[in-house]
């Protein structure tokens, strides 16, 4: 299977279910919200992150000018995501906590069409 249809599968059912997982439970974002002030948890995430940016980034670091290049970008804001969280953990929870609510909601929403523009790509139902 090629890597960029292998990602955009990845990246969209991981967006798809977490969008999922969370729009119908709304004690676990808060609960996300609340985890942000917990040092361990900022820390294993950001080795989360940092581990998946840089595996993308090593399989799919395409500077392209069509819709491959959303896997690259994703694979590199992970692993920026990741290094901010690990090196600036007080600077990270004070940007988690300025979104708020609604906004992560939005963000959720937004990410929900890319994980399902991204699946569309990745099997070609519809042809765009």
């Amino acid at each position: 299977m090629d890597t960029t249809i292998f990602l955009a599968k990845f990246w969209g059912w991981y967006l798809i279910t977490f969008f999922i997982l969370l729009i119908f439970n709304h004690k676990r974002i808060k609960q996300l919200f609340d985890f942000t002030s917990d040092e361990k948890f900022m820390i294993t995430t950001s080795i989360l992150a940092i581990t998946i940016g840089l595996l993308n980034i090593l399989a799919h670091n395409l500077w392209v000018s069509d819709w491959r290049l959303i896997i690259t970008l994703l694979g590199w804001l992970t692993f920026t995501k990741g290094v901010t969280r690990f090196s600036f953990p007080d600077v990270a929870t004070k940007w988690i906590e300025k979104i708020g609510f609604k906004w992560f909601q939005f963000m959720l929403f937004s990410l929900f069409i890319l994980g399902v523009f991204l699946l569309n790509q990745a099997y070609g139902w519809v042809q765009i």
